[in-house]
């Protein structure tokens, strides 16, 4: 089984991060009972110095190349990811998407309503690529500017609503889809380092998402359960 991670600056982490997608591949490396590979297109961090996706210094060296893999970009959401989804599948063969946006469209490119459709050409560009592929997908989550900018934290709670319904309308036997519960304990202040984007903490939990998702829909790996790094 082929996983690929989709994602924006929260997915693809900053250079020195351990990165969510680290978390996970901890979690499968453990409970998964079966070959499983990740795969995508990337495996990049942002530098800020850069400001490209050209580092690979991860917190923990050892995380083999292999795993890096994903399609994630800095700034990069909906708008950008369902134009590349189709390829992506086709050329990785991923089975299962582990999706993780709506952030950055809401916060800069479209409302809630054209995110929406975003998330509709997404899943049809996905199915087009592999009919039977499966999909994870994480609401917003909290985050500093939906604290202060009321009609942002609106759309951000319309887009949810908007993305609830889209997993129940496309939800279909041959391809499954999951809509992630937002990690209840979250908190901005232990749980990321600007407001925004997680920190080790965070990690684990917004993988802990995916995880208990997969498991209890569909028996893929195991309750998660963090590692001491």
């Amino acid at each position: 089984m082929r996983f690929m991670f989709v994602g924006d600056s929260m997915t693809i982490g900053r250079a020195g991060d351990y990165t969510w997608r680290y978390r996970m591949w901890q979690h499968l490396a453990t409970t998964f009972d079966g070959p499983y590979g990740i795969v995508g297109p990337r495996t990049g961090l942002y530098d800020a110095t850069a400001d490209a996706a050209v580092s690979q210094r991860y917190a923990d060296p050892a995380f083999p190349a292999h795993a890096r893999r994903h399609l994630s970009g800095w700034g990069e959401g909906w708008l950008h990811m369902a134009p590349l989804i189709g390829e992506a599948v086709e050329a990785a063969e991923a089975d299962v998407l582990l999706v993780s946006l709506g952030l950055i469209d809401l916060g800069f490119y479209t409302n809630s309503a054209q995110t929406s459709e975003n998330v509709h050409a997404f899943v049809a560009g996905a199915r087009a690529a592999n009919p039977h592929v499966r999909a994870v997908l994480l609401p917003v989550i909290p985050n500093v500017r939906a604290q202060y900018d009321a009609p942002f934290a609106a759309e951000c709670a319309r887009f949810n609503e908007l993305l609830a319904k889209a997993v129940a309308d496309l939800d279909e036997p041959a391809s499954p889809l999951l809509l992630a519960s937002v990690p209840e304990s979250y908190d901005l202040g232990a749980d990321t380092y600007d407001g925004t984007h997680p920190g080790p903490s965070g990690e684990h939990k917004l993988a802990s998402a995916f995880a208990t998702a997969m498991h209890q829909a569909w028996g893929l790996g195991g309750p998660y359960a963090p590692a001491t790094a």
